[in-house]
């Protein structure tokens, strides 16, 4: 559940933030403060950081794919499309992750279920971007880039279960260090940031994204992931465009069409569809 508090209203929070601060900007910041967050946790529990060139090339990619690339895919593509739209688009991630669990996690096999469950998924999604394609290239292309981040996620979901393992608070902070050093030349050559032009509301939301949906959330999926699977790990996404979605509409005043509860209502049919035998039988 507090997966679903931190990522459901991280879209929310990323709106706020991306009205006044730009998107290579937001990810940076998310990963250093991320960063900080779980290194005195790590440092807090006597833990050490490793020195190993595998540990610290596992944890640059792992970075890279679930943190840098889906984090600037979201932030810029939601310059363009609303955060509860954002927030469904995300649906398509479990979806992902379980096509890819089959072909890489043993035990994690395709069924009928899961495979109608996949394609009435992606269908929902497609409805749900019908509105997106009307808003103009651009629109288009942000909402092609929110769900190339979603599909991200879920490679980096399989990444983190395949790759050799560490303690869970090494692996957050490792990741997020990672990433910080990663993306900082990029940042300091191309950054945008005036301090002057910051509002308010997009400084603390930018503090919230990296201390709550990036360092925190972070260190919850990786004990997770070690003790539920990705699988499991995925169906967290029933709630989360929900959430995305409730806050856009309610907090965002964002508006509140008929396509997109229906496009969010055939996305987790599609998810419980995948669930059926995994619910009702017990076989994946």
């Amino acid at each position: 559940m507090c997966l679903v508090l931190f990522w459901g209203t991280s879209f929310m929070f990323t709106a706020i933030a991306v009205a006044s601060i730009d998107p290579l900007s937001i990810v940076f910041f998310r990963v250093v403060i991320g960063a900080l967050v779980l290194t005195i946790a790590v440092y807090a529990r006597q833990g050490r950081l490793p020195f190993t060139a595998q540990a610290w090339l596992i944890f640059i990619l792992l970075g890279t794919v679930g943190n840098l690339l889906p984090f600037f895919l979201i932030a810029w593509g939601q310059q363009t499309v609303d955060s509860g739209v954002a927030g469904m688009i995300m649906a398509i991630m479990p979806l992902m992750t379980m096509i890819l669990a089959h072909y890489f996690i043993p035990g994690e096999n395709l069924n009928r279920y899961k495979i109608i469950g996949f394609l009435l998924g992606l269908s929902g999604v497609t409805l749900l971007l019908g509105p997106v394609f009307e808003g103009g290239l651009l629109a288009l292309i942000s909402g092609i880039a929110i769900f190339i981040a979603a599909t991200c996620y879920a490679v980096n979901t399989i990444l983190v279960r395949r790759l050799p393992r560490f303690d869970a608070h090494v692996a957050g902070a490792g990741v997020l260090i990672a990433a910080s050093f990663t993306l900082l030349p990029l940042w300091l050559s191309q950054q945008q940031l005036e301090p002057g032009n910051i509002s308010q509301g997009s400084l603390l939301s930018l503090i919230w994204l990296g201390i709550g949906p990036t360092g925190i959330a972070t260190l919850i999926l990786f004990i997770v992931i070690e003790r539920a699977g990705p699988t499991f790990v995925s169906t967290i996404n029933y709630l989360i465009p929900v959430v995305a979605f409730l806050c856009g509409v309610i907090i965002l005043a964002e508006p509140l069409g008929l396509s997109s509860i229906l496009a969010l209502v055939i996305i987790l049919g599609g998810i419980a569809l995948t669930r059926y035998r995994v619910r009702y039988s017990g076989r994946a």
